[in-house]
């Protein structure tokens, strides 16, 4: 899809990945509805924002009429927010369950049901749903929010085939180790220490949303990025039981 004069919906834009992808889409010449708890954390011309608890129905409901009232219309809905929690499954409470199912899986689902009637009638559009590596590969350490995440990469590859010949389409976003507030905002806990040293594999915000902002462009299925991240990928369908102990050493070193 051509960014250029398109409307686009952006959530979780106040830190991190979310804000690298507003920066990137206005500078392409996209008109952008902005959603984040945290509102005006940077200010772009001409973009509007709009602030959100997205793990409530009533205010994602809101949220997207105040959106479509701002631009017209919704061209483009990228569902970045989420958020993580460092635990053991048998500590966690339902509390957090439900708020992490709720932001990284319900939240996403609902706004796309939401934009998906206009796209539909105007035969274009486009649903990004940023999920996550851990998606593919999941990480002990953060195993709620793998659950979540997998959730969504699942919706998002099936509603890609059911909406095939309507004009509208999806990418999923698997990002790996970006350098963002994720790890300082996460709900509970802290990641482990061994994981901690690999931060030199780490990309940039800007790098993250120049690949995914690349894949917008060509509608592909799924963006995975960084390229270690592909490549732990294929490692895991290749040798599963390999990355299975190397990450359950580290899960030990849990904090």
């Amino acid at each position: 899809m051509r960014i250029n004069g398109r409307n686009v919906l952006l959530t979780g834009a106040s830190t991190g990945i979310g804000a690298a992808l507003a920066r990137q889409f206005h500078a392409a010449g996209a008109r952008l509805a902005l959603l984040s708890r945290q509102t005006h954390t940077y200010e772009l011309p001409g973009a509007v924002w709009i602030p959100a608890d997205l793990t409530r129905a009533d205010e994602r409901q809101r949220a997207f009429a105040a959106a479509e009232a701002a631009l017209g219309h919704i061209d483009l809905l990228v569902n970045n927010a989420g958020a993580g929690a460092y635990t053991p499954t048998v500590s966690a409470e339902d509390r957090l369950w439900n708020q992490l199912h709720e932001i990284n899986l319900n939240a996403p689902i609902h706004l796309t049901r939401l934009a998906l009637p206009g796209m539909l009638k105007r035969r274009r559009g486009l649903i990004v749903n940023v999920a996550s590596l851990a998606a593919q590969v999941p990480l002990p350490w953060l195993t709620l929010y793998s659950t979540a995440k997998a959730g969504l990469l699942t919706f998002t590859h099936g509603l890609r085939m059911e909406l095939r010949g309507t004009g509208v389409t999806t990418v999923a976003v698997c990002p790996g180790y970006v350098q963002t507030p994720f790890q300082a905002n996460a709900l509970v806990g802290e990641p482990p220490l061994m994981l901690k040293r690999t931060k030199k594999f780490a990309i940039t915000p800007e790098q993250c949303a120049a690949d995914i902002l690349r894949g917008i462009e060509r509608e592909s299925r799924t963006v995975i990025t960084p390229w270690t991240g592909r490549l732990l990928n294929l490692l895991y369908f290749l040798a599963p039981g390999v990355v299975d102990r190397k990450f359950a050493r580290y899960n030990r070193n849990l904090e």
